[in-house]
Parts: structure tokens; C-alpha cells; sequence
């Protein structure tokens, strides 16, 4: 198979998803995913929440302009991608600091006291909590719904979506790049670089800079609740400092340890030790005791060195465009990242602030 498009687009993750279905209401766009389906990473092993104040200043930013898309996703789907959870903080004495941390800057986070915190996720240790907040509006978010709506618009628009297709071998012969994989060889001028963990490896077989991408593994639990307890209306719950957090998930709990240990990029899978180390946090935390788990599984978040993700034309190489690094917020800030990318690609200008491109640009490693 020999294909030519406008845009190539190596990864089919939520990222390259997202992007392909706005580019391709422009352009001719083939997406190359490397395993059998889009999503068999980090997209299909979220946490699927959405909160508002989560990650840093930019973040927030991307996040606040994500939130009217999920809400009213238009032509990705045909009601709301969000439903009501809330998110809870909780911070045990040496946690103050980061708890407060969190909270500057923040928007609509509610402190409230531990005697609350408890009535709301009634598995925690009152004695344990030196202070609380919730955010209310956040949500969660239907993953799989969000991203087969992206892939729905990606094919109604025409574009291509090849699995089974790594990108093997890149070579960039004039203005064309030439993609070479196990499905054939593709090119375009443009390829956008969206393989998530994967990406730095991507650019190491163009011979374009890497930008220090790191993937680390996020191990996360499936546990069942006491007899008696309703979860489904509980909040996230998550400790100040991060070390571990609990999400309802149809009438059981998802613990995760929130370990961020870096990693090659590969199919992950949990380490035995940190997920006893996390049950073990969980534990102290929390009135139940954990006899059995049902079900575990890790996957890979990719940050770069200032956890900010990379949105924006190579400056070392023509053609070629970053969308990585999104680190654990890829899903939520899917609506915007893609926006941003498809403006960029098509010389288009961005809805977004100047001063949150500028600090999405690949440029800053340069």
C-alpha cells in the first residue's frame, strides 16, 4: 500500500483522535495507530474525571476551555460527555502545605471540615483529617463515548484510520515526509507526532530533537466495599499531596496509588510491590480493610521536564508538528488541545490566549 495525504497523524490515542477529527474537516488526514484498535493505552486506562483546578496555571486554562465541549459535545456526540461526581482533597497535618498549594489559585473549591469529609465518603478516618475541600463540579467523564465520537466525525470527514501500523521508519525527501510501515508507506508534508509515550521514539527516527518526554506507569486497583454501602454517589476522593486517590466505579472502588515511576514506553502492567505499598496508604486512610482486589492495571502518562503539554511545530524540522506530553490530562483537555493543534496545522488563528500557546510551544526546549 503506497497512500499520500494532507496530514499524517502517528498515534491514535485521544490526542491524535481529537486532532484528526478537526483537521479533517479540511484536509485529507490518515491517522497510523500501531496497535489493532485507537485507545489501548493511556486513553482506555483513565482515571476519567474531569476537575477543573487539576495540574498547573496553563492546565487549569485548558481545562476551563475543554469544559464547554464536554458538557455540549455538538457533532462528537449527542448529549453531555460528563456526569456529577465531585472531587474531595483530604490532608492529614503534613500535608498542609501542598493542601493550601492546591487551593491557591483555584476555582470553585469549597473547604470544608473533616466531620463533612466523612458524611460524603463515610469509609475515612475522622481522626486523620486536618483539613478538606471539595470541588463540586467535577465530573466524569464517558472516555470511550468521547473518544469513538472523535473517530466517528475522524471517518464521517473521510480521513483514514490504519492500525496494526507503527511508524517504522521516517524519511523526509523534499517537502514530503514518507511514513514506512507494516501496512505500506505513507506520505504527506505534514506529520503530526501524537503517539503519546511513544512520541520521543518517533522523533528519534526522524532525527528531529526529542523534547526529555518520560513516560511513567499509574497503577490503579479495583476493590470491593463493605456490604451495605452505596458508593455510587460519593466523591473522588484524593490526598493532598497525591499519594494516593478513590473514585467510585459501578458499586466498587478504583484505589490507585498515584505512583508516577518512570518507564520505557511499553504495554505496562502494576508492580506488586507498589500496589501494596498503595493499599497499604490506602488503609491508614480509611475504616475498611482491603481483603481482596478484584482487578489491577497500569498505564503510561508522559510528562516532559515542566509538565506542560507540547503543542506546536518542530523548530528543527519542517513539517513536522508536536501534540505529546499531556501527561494525566490528555482526556480532559482533548477539546482544546485538538482545536489548538488543527488552528496550527492549517495556519489558522488560535481561540486560545496567546500567552497559553506561547507556553505549549515546543520552542521553550529549544
Amino acid at each position: 500500500m503506497n497512500e499520500t495525504a494532507d496530514i499524517i497523524v502517528i498515534g491514535g490515542g485521544i490526542a491524535g483522535i481529537s486532532a484528526a477529527a478537526r483537521l479533517s474537516a479540511d484536509a485529507r488526514v490518515i491517522i497510523l495507530e500501531m496497535e489493532d484498535a485507537p485507545g489501548r493505552h493511556a486513553t482506555g486506562r483513565s482515571a476519567a474525571i474531569f476537575v477543573r483546578n487539576y495540574g498547573n496555571a496553563t492546565l487549569r486554562a485548558l481545562n476551563a476551555a475543554s469544559d464547554p465541549e464536554l458538557q455540549n459535545p455538538g457533532e462528537i456526540a449527542e448529549e453531555t460527555i460528563l456526569s456529577p461526581r465531585g472531587e474531595m482533597m483530604i490532608a492529614i497535618e503534613a500535608e498542609l502545605d501542598a493542601f493550601n498549594a492546591y487551593l491557591d489559585g483555584s476555582s470553585g473549591m469549597e473547604r470544608t471540615d473533616p466531620d463533612d469529609a466523612v458524611v460524603r465518603f463515610p469509609l475515612l478516618r475522622r481522626e486523620r483529617i486536618a483539613a478538606a475541600a471539595i470541588e463540586h463540579d467535577a465530573q466524569d467523564i464517558d472516555v470511550d463515548r468521547l473518544l469513538q465520537g472523535f473517530a466517528r466525525l475522524t471517518r464521517h470527514n473521510g480521513a483514514t484510520i490504519v492500525t496494526d501500523a507503527p511508524a517504522e521508519r521516517l524519511t523526509r525527501e523534499g517537502s514530503i515526509w514518507r511514513v514506512e510501515t507494516p501496512k505500506g508507506v505513507f506520505e504527506s508534508p505534514l506529520v503530526v507526532n501524537a503517539a503519546g509515550a511513544w512520541a520521543d521514539v518517533v522523533a528519534e527516527r526522524t532525527g528531529v530533537k526529542k523534547i526529555g518526554l518520560v513516560p511513567m506507569r499509574r497503577s490503579a486497583t479495583i476493590l470491593p466495599v463493605p456490604d451495605g454501602l452505596d458508593v455510587r454517589t460519593w466523591p473522588f476522593v484524593v490526598s493532598a499531596s497525591e499519594t494516593w486517590y478513590a473514585k467510585p466505579d459501578v458499586g466498587k472502588l478504583m484505589v490507585s496509588p498515584a505512583d508516577e515511576d518512570p518507564t520505557e514506553p511499553h504495554d505496562t502492567w502494576p508492580d506488586d510491590m507498589v500496589l501494596a505499598e498503595e493499599l497499604d496508604r490506602f488503609e491508614q486512610a480509611v475504616t475498611m480493610q482491603v481483603t481482596r482486589v478484584e482487578r489491577s492495571w497500569a498505564g503510561l502518562r508522559s510528562f516532559v521536564s515542566d509538565r506542560i503539554p507540547v503543542v506546536g511545530y518542530a523548530p528543527d524540522a519542517d513539517g513536522f508538528f508536536w501534540l505529546a506530553g499531556q501527561g494525566g490530562y490528555g482526556v480532559q483537555t482533548s477539546p482544546a488541545l485538538s482545536r489548538l493543534a488543527a488552528n496550527l496545522c492549517l495556519k489558522r488563528s488560535p481561540a486560545l490566549p496567546n500567552e497559553i500557546v506561547a507556553a505549549l510551544d515546543p520552542a521553550r526546549f529549544a
